[in-house]
């Protein structure tokens, strides 16, 4: 472990973490919306109609965000992109408050297209602003990454509320109103020159970003798979625990650590430096220990197994953490920053990737929970094996370099 020196958190953090809050809590407390606006006294869709809509709607959204990488790297320019996308959801938005199917179907679009705009050239430029402290870029998209977890909490929570207690159009107001004002810190922000990035060789380049894709997708995936496990967990321990813990706590345990964890995470990071596929490395080991962990306890859980799922919650939060926003950190290092936001985009692609392969085995997995943690320990354990081959034969060509 290096101690950082000389390299600092700028303004650019502050602004673009508050944008990227605000815009989140925006989307999320939509989607906390939408399905029951659909189904709802004034579209009074059956609700099978309304998950397809909704699935269209969230899936479309990997086509919009490489179109909107696209014209943000090459024609419009990445902060421009992130302007436009933000009015353009808001569009969606407003528009959402038209009582009838049309309005629906328009809003839901232009949500699809501004979202596309906004998420991978705030991603992209929220990068760049470490280019010169490369050093600093996993404490930064630690810090971007909280911000998203924060604000996709405050808004289910608030924007879901409103729309229920107040009606369904109050609701989308707020959330159009939050897109646009999430664009103010991005408006303060300042376009930079591209700093000279480290001299790596293209071939350490590609690999790198591929090992990166490969390893993204495959653990939202396998977070995806395990799920039904945890969540099955969730139900029946909020139901029997003495513990005076609310159904809804039980919910968002995960959320609950992933924030006192990602602060501890984003003061070490900042001061002290370590390799990025070391963190990996320690993210998919925590990750096979919490359902290693959770896979111990039985079908139906005892008040005794409460402690062992609150310190399997915790360890996941611990392997998250270590991976999500590492996997931004990887790219941004190891890319083209002219190309970044296109980049960022195709990410998005392995994790759908792998969601439509694991989503054929789903009616098994739900038939037997555990298979889905078997398979994600065994999953995550070769991945280890993988990061630790790649950090040593890494090292080796380091020292030959040097000799």
């Amino acid at each position: 472990m290096e101690k950082i020196q000389n390299q600092k958190h700028s303004i650019e953090t502050f602004y673009y973490s508050l944008a990227r809050m605000i815009e989140r809590a925006s989307y999320y407390g939509l989607r906390a919306l939408v399905v029951l606006y659909m189904t709802g006294e004034i579209l009074k869709m059956d609700t099978t109609e309304a998950l397809v809509i909704y699935g269209w709607f969230t899936g479309s959204l990997v086509f919009s965000q490489i179109l909107g990488g696209l014209l943000g790297d090459l024609v419009i320019g990445n902060k421009k992109s992130i302007i436009i996308g933000g009015v353009v959801q808001a569009l969606g938005a407003f528009t959402l408050c038209i009582p009838s199917t049309y309005g629906l179907y328009i809003g839901l679009f232009l949500i699809v297209l501004g979202s596309g705009f906004y998420t991978p050239n705030i991603i992209a430029n929220y990068g760049k602003s470490y280019l010169n402290k490369t050093k600093l870029l996993d404490a930064g998209f630690t810090i971007f990454y909280l911000a998203i977890n924060i604000g996709a909490f405050l808004g289910s929570f608030l924007i879901g509320y409103s729309g229920e207690e107040f009606g369904y159009n109050i609701g989308f107001v707020i959330s159009g109103l939050l897109i646009l004002i999430s664009l103010i810190p991005i408006i303060k922000t300042k376009e930079k020159e591209l700093p000279i990035g480290e001299k790596i060789s293209i071939g350490k380049r590609v690999l790198t970003i591929a090992m990166a894709f490969i390893i993204v997708g495959l653990f939202w995936g396998i977070y995806e798979i395990s799920n039904i496990r945890i969540l099955d967990l969730q139900i029946q321990l909020g139901e029997n625990s003495t513990l005076g813990i609310s159904k809804s706590m039980w919910q968002s345990l995960n959320s609950v650590f992933t924030l006192p964890i990602s602060l501890i995470a984003i003061i070490i990071w900042t001061y002290f430096y370590n390799s990025q596929f070391f963190k990996l490395l320690i993210g998919f080991i925590f990750g096979a220990v919490a359902f290693g962990i959770i896979l111990f306890i039985p079908e139906i859980p005892e008040e005794k197994h409460t402690i062992y799922f609150i310190a399997s919650m915790l360890f996941l939060a611990i392997s998250e953490i270590h991976i999500a926003p590492i996997i931004h950190s990887i790219l941004t290092k190891y890319s083209n920053p002219k190309y970044l936001a296109i980049l960022i985009s195709v990410a998005f692609v392995p994790t759908k990737i792998f969601a439509l392969i694991f989503g054929i085995f789903h009616e098994r997995i739900y038939d037997n929970p555990t298979l889905g943690l078997k398979f994600g320990i065994i999953a995550m354990i070769l991945i280890s094996i993988g990061i630790i081959g790649y950090i040593i034969i890494d090292k080796k060509n380091y020292l030959q370099h040097r000799v």
